[in-house]
């Protein structure tokens, strides 16, 4: 059937906020009002959708849904070479686009993951005769792959792939299911017709279907449309049965609330947050495809919604999951903080300047930032080896790359550093740095130098992301502030931080470090080696190469052969001390 869309639905409640409190310094020098939360927002197509942006604004997202689906060229192309394998063979197949496609169209967005739903053939099967078809009028057959089912991870289907047009198009059955009442693994599965499948899909949005043969979009629930134009995340079926049945669902329909600023119904939001569930999404779906879907929510256009969202329903410690033993002890609102310096990071990221970091250092600055309560925390191994707690919630809850957790523990690391050197970095000259707890042996380095070589050595540890870890360092500052006892009577003052941001930055680039871990030492370990008559590398090479690049550092201008002649003056006065 074709589907016509009319009329507008009024707004909807927003969603509550849960950082409405925040921090402040109780500083003089961070007294002040809080600033507005900023947000972006685009609108796109022809019929109103009204939704709340995020937990943190009341402004409302208009979002607009097209009243058909307009094809690109590329997109005609691939349909008409199905269709012309309908031809060629006498089939009689309906071939349907299914699921996020067909809603991303409505809505007037680029999409170029399609999915192609089989009436009564497999994909495989079907992605043979597309082949055959396109070899007997001499085109050239890109890639074709075939990714089997894996019930024990609630993938139900066997996945056919073949390359068109230089995109890659998936194949599917449509598929009918009957559970035991204690597995989430079908017990039978057969051939099923689109309303069927169309209910078994995780959320009313993703269960529209674009109908190649007629060119019309098939709403076979009777909501999808419904939904889409009111901005309501909701399961075809019970939420309750739809979760058990695969519960990484509850996450999938976070990822869209937040996504398109949707609001999750009462029913769902009930079921996705009673134990039954969240013990299904604990015990019985992988790390990695947990650790896949919040990634997505991290990388996204709402991350923040998204864990509040996650906060809210008391998914926390089910996604990410701590170890037995660790300490200090999670604090009472520990999971809640966690929400706020995520917050404070996202929109002071917006009022720095998002142009600043690119989607790496936006994305693992958010991770730190969600983490940063539990920078502290270390947990023990099999071997009594100390770890701290974020590197095995990236390594065991979320199953992530282990760059990403060395990353965010290095940039933990950087902050009582970093924390240290703002006042002096801040002042622009007008304090000098003397000393600092973990500077240790550089009593040979100038007094009015000591500035420059303690932050090069610190931009030298974490690099590229010494940025990242200059915008949390600014949520901390001053440091002998306990942010966690005070949580939520203070309140960030995120213009303050940004001015600080952008003087500390402003200080950096004057010093010269802008790219200063790319800087090679003057003086490598084969000439210390020779300076020192030593046969052999050890722990006093090391000593060494740290106080050349040191005097490197404070010395911008330096040769080589000044660098070996301070390394024998030097070496000689320890000499005649000892």
């Amino acid at each position: 059937m074709r589907i016509v869309l009319r009329g507008e639905h009024p707004f909807l409640h927003p969603l509550r906020s849960i950082t409405k409190s925040l921090f402040s310094f109780n500083s003089p020098k961070f007294s002040g009002k809080t600033l507005p939360i900023v947000s972006s927002k685009k609108t796109q197509g022809f019929l109103r959708c009204i939704a709340m942006a995020s937990t943190t604004t009341t402004a409302p997202v208009v979002h607009q849904v097209k009243e058909r689906i307009e094809l690109t060229e590329i997109e005609r192309k691939i349909f008409d070479r199905l269709l012309a394998t309908l031809r060629h063979f006498g089939l009689t197949n309906q071939l349907r686009v299914a699921g996020g496609w067909v809603r991303d169209k409505l809505l007037g967005k680029d999409c170029y993951d399609i999915d192609i739903a089989l009436d009564n053939m497999l994909g495989s099967e079907f992605v043979d005769k597309v082949r055959d078809c396109l070899l007997s009028t001499g085109e050239q057959v890109q890639g074709v792959a075939v990714i089997p089912c894996n019930p024990e991870q609630s993938k139900h289907l066997e996945t056919a792939r073949m390359r068109l047009f230089d995109m890659w198009i998936d194949f599917v059955n449509l598929r009918s299911e009957e559970y035991s009442d204690n597995s989430r693994i079908p017990t039978k599965q057969k051939f099923g017709t689109a309303e069927e499948d169309a209910y078994r899909r995780d959320l009313t949005i993703n269960s529209l279907f674009y109908n190649i043969n007629t060119d019309s979009v098939e709403d076979f629930t009777q909501r999808g449309i419904a939904d889409l134009k009111s901005g309501k995340i909701v399961t075809p079926l019970p939420a309750k049965a739809t979760f058990l049945d695969d519960p990484l669902r509850v996450l999938r329909a976070i990822r869209f609330g937040a996504r398109f600023g949707f609001l999750l119904d009462e029913e769902l939001k009930k079921a996705a947050s009673c134990d039954e569930v969240k013990d299904a999404l604990a015990a019985k779906i992988s790390r990695e495809r947990i650790g896949v879907e919040i990634d997505l929510m991290i990388s996204g256009n709402h991350p923040v919604k998204a864990m509040t969202y996650i906060y809210d329903l008391t998914l926390f410690s089910i996604v990410f999951s701590l170890p037995p033993n660790f300490e200090p002890a999670k604090s009472e609102n520990c999971d809640r903080l966690c929400i706020t310096y995520l917050d404070a990071t996202w929109n002071l990221i917006q009022l720095i300047g998002d142009s600043t970091f690119n989607d790496e250092q936006r994305r693992l600055s958010l991770y730190a930032a969600l983490f940063l309560p539990l920078r502290n925390t270390i947990s023990k191994d099999n071997k009594a080896k100390k770890i701290p707690v974020v590197n095995y919630i990236f390594r065991e809850s979320l199953k992530r790359k282990a760059s990403d957790a060395e990353t965010v523990v290095n940039l933990h690391s950087a902050l009582d550093k970093f924390l240290s050197l703002i006042p002096f970095l801040e002042s622009d000259g007008d304090i000098q740095l003397i000393e600092v707890d973990w500077g240790k042996g550089l009593d040979d380095v100038p007094l009015n130098s000591k500035l420059r070589v303690l932050t090069g050595l610190l931009l030298r540890e974490i690099k590229d992301f010494w940025r990242v870890a200059l915008l949390l360092s600014t949520l901390l500052y001053p440091p002998d502030v306990n942010c966690t006892e005070n949580f939520p009577k203070q309140y960030f003052q995120l213009d303050k931080q940004r001015d600080l941001f952008k003087a500390v930055e402003s200080a950096i680039t004057k010093l010269g470090l802008e790219k200063v871990w790319d800087v090679k030492p003057l003086v490598n370990g084969k000439d210390i080696m020779s300076v020192l008559q030593l046969k052999a590398g050890g722990p006093l090479i090391r000593e060494w190469q740290q106080k050349l690049l040191a005097w490197q550092l404070a010395h911008p201008d330096g040769t080589m052969e000044e660098s070996i002649d301070w390394m024998r003056q030097a070496h000689s006065k320890r000499v005649k001390t000892q």
